[in-house]
């Protein structure tokens, strides 16, 4: 299918705004032939000597509505073709970023930023000035050509015009040869593009991590090998785009050598005036632009169809999570149930035999090693990916049923890898619904333990963080994305190893205000430090995807299994780094002693 074809879609969608666009390119065609008429007619007239003060300025009248006509004309077609073109590029940027939004984390392991990037821009563009820059090459061209030909044929010469013609086969031969070479070209070219864009985009990323390894030299040797492969990539394109006009002149050149010839001959037989000849040559000169455009177009052509392959591969893509055929109408917090079987990521079994209740109101905590599950507990509520065999179930009914929107509108949700946009603190905060007042994120920041770090700085909540929160400690990135999440109030607040950054007061001060701010609210944390999750009304230790210990903080300790131990061991290690500095003042005797001998003992030093 042709990539005309397949933008059909959108000149249906704009076939006003195009029929306008080539009208007026039709009337500049036509009025183009004034003008060598006109000098023909002059010429013919002053050397028979019959040329008088009246024809002369008849003959620049019609020159000049002829200027002025084309003048006008020439705007609207470039307002109405050109200028509607880029509704093209605003599309398929829309379809794009709806379609990025809609996809799962796997198409994004898939996919790089730099790439999906050139996706959006260089080929979009080339989209947009195949819908501009060729639509009016073909059209004017075409019309353009014909219309002369058909002039120069009827009104000059019809053996003189078969003459001028006879390089076009040849010419169109040479072109279609070389157009497939540059379609070849621009494929790579874009490719390469797209792999330099995520050099760029990784190395920037990156750029502190490089430092501190001292790799400056090997990355920048890194970037430098794959400038110079995109550099080759687009030579080799350029050299074939350089081709095309300097072929189109060598027909070109030819049609005038032939026309010489045979004018010359016609003229000293008088089949045709010297004034004939002027104008046959003007016209066949008018006729160096279509043939130059049709080259163009074979150009612009093959890169738009790279382009629109490329787009289309992306957008042929499915995220394998998707909306109910007929999904709830309502959802409600309620009972949560986990009922996992099995599930696989990247064919890599990841969870076995998972089985538990949450009541509404409830605290879950989910603690164990690293990889042993936690994540991918919370990433299948948010049905980031599906189950695999079983199924959750949310107030009785499958989340499955559920609208994707709906199930997530539900949910507060604070990652691990926490990000941060390049806008102030205030815009980060109430990023979910931007008409929050200030006091409602003030709120939230106190019961995230981070108001006073932001009053504190010059500009408080107007303060623009950087580019991911690049201004910021680790412990007010978490804090801040905590804030941005409870400030919605959700039902289902899901804090993703949340508190790792912060210190133990800090910890114990977020952990306080959870419990009495969200006591009909369900609550899932997951942590290393197991002092996030004593509170909790169900404690899960999760190993090798299974879940091997069940029960309060309490009912674990007595097990005196892995979290007993793990608890133990934590608590001896912070007591021990700050047996140097702090002496208990307190007695602890509740399940809250881990808080009490880290947290009011630093009070008692102050």
């Amino acid at each position: 299918m042709s990539i005309i074809q397949k933008l059909w879609w959108f000149f249906k969608l704009e076939k006003r705004r195009y029929l306008v666009g080539i009208v007026a390119l039709v009337l500049v065609s036509v009025l183009n032939l004034i003008p060598p008429m006109v000098m023909g007619r002059v010429i013919d007239a002053i050397t028979s000597g019959q040329l008088t003060q009246q024809d002369l300025l008849l003959a620049l009248f019609y020159l000049l509505l002829a200027a002025f006509g084309m003048y006008y004309l020439r705007y609207v077609w470039r307002m109405y073709i050109l200028g509607t073109s880029y509704r093209l590029g605003q599309i398929m940027r829309s379809r794009l970023f709806e379609h990025f939004t809609k996809m799962s984390p796997a198409f994004y392991q898939t996919y790089r930023t730099g790439d999906l990037m050139a996706h959006a821009t260089n080929d979009i563009n080339a989209l947009t000035r195949l819908a501009g820059g060729g639509v009016m090459s073909a059209v004017d061209a075409s019309i353009t050509a014909l219309v002369t030909l058909l002039t120069m044929l009827f009104s000059i010469s019809w053996q003189m015009t078969l003459v001028a013609i006879l390089p076009l086969p040849f010419m169109a031969y040479a072109t279609s040869r070389l157009g497939r070479k540059t379609h070849k070209a621009f494929g790579e070219s874009q490719a390469a593009f797209s792999e330099l864009n995520n050099k760029v985009q990784e190395s920037v990323s990156g750029i502190k991590v490089t430092k501190s390894f001292g790799y400056q030299a090997d990355e920048l040797k890194s970037f430098q090998a794959v400038n110079e492969l995109t550099f080759q990539k687009n030579l080799q394109t350029m050299k074939y785009d350089s081709l095309f006009d300097p072929m189109v002149l060598l027909f070109v050149g030819s049609s005038y050598v032939l026309t010489l010839l045979v004018g010359s001959l016609m003229v000293q037989e008088g089949q045709i005036t010297v004034g004939n000849l002027v104008t046959f040559i003007s016209y066949l000169d008018m006729l160096v632009w279509p043939l130059m455009a049709i080259g163009f177009l074979f150009n612009i052509t093959q890169r738009g169809k790279v382009s629109y392959q490329r787009i289309e591969e992306l957008l042929s893509q499915e995220s394998p999570v998707q909306d109910p055929e007929f999904p709830l109408d309502s959802i409600e917090n309620g009972r949560l149930q986990y009922v996992i079987d099995s599930f696989a990521f990247e064919n890599e079994e990841t969870l076995t035999n998972v089985h538990f209740s949450l009541e509404k109101g409830q605290t879950l905590g989910l603690v164990g090693q690293t990889g042993s599950g936690k994540t991918s507990l919370i990433k299948l509520l948010l049905r980031e990916y599906d189950v695999d065999k079983g199924a959750i179930y949310l107030n009785g009914h499958n989340i499955r049923d559920y609208r994707l929107t709906d199930l997530r509108s539900l949910m507060g949700y604070v990652p691990q890898d926490q990000f941060l946009f390049a806008t102030s603190i205030l815009d980060n905060i109430r990023f979910g619904n931007p008409n929050l007042p200030l006091s409602a994120v003030e709120e939230a920041t106190k019961l995230a333990q981070v108001y006073q770090d932001i009053v504190d700085m010059p500009q408080g909540f107007e303060t623009i963080i950087g580019e991911k929160g690049v201004s910021l400690s680790g412990g007010q990135k978490q804090r801040l994305a905590m804030s941005r999440a409870m400030i919605l109030d959700p039902d289902i607040l899901i804090l993703d190893d949340s508190l790792s950054a912060v210190d133990a007061k800090t910890e114990y001060a977020i952990i306080d205000n959870l419990k009495e701010t969200r006591k009909d609210k369900t609550t899932i944390i997951t942590a290393h430090r197991l002092s996030a999750v004593v509170h909790a009304d169900l404690i899960l230790v999760l190993q090798n995807g299974q879940i091997i210990e069940r029960g309060t903080h309490d009912d674990l300790l007595a097990l005196d299994g892995w979290y007993a131990q793990t608890y133990q061991s934590q608590q001896l290690e912070m007591k021990g780094e700050e047996d140097a500095n702090f002496k208990p003042i307190y007695n602890c005797d509740s399940y809250d002693d881990y808080y009490c001998n880290a947290g009011y003992r630093q009070q008692g030093n102050q």
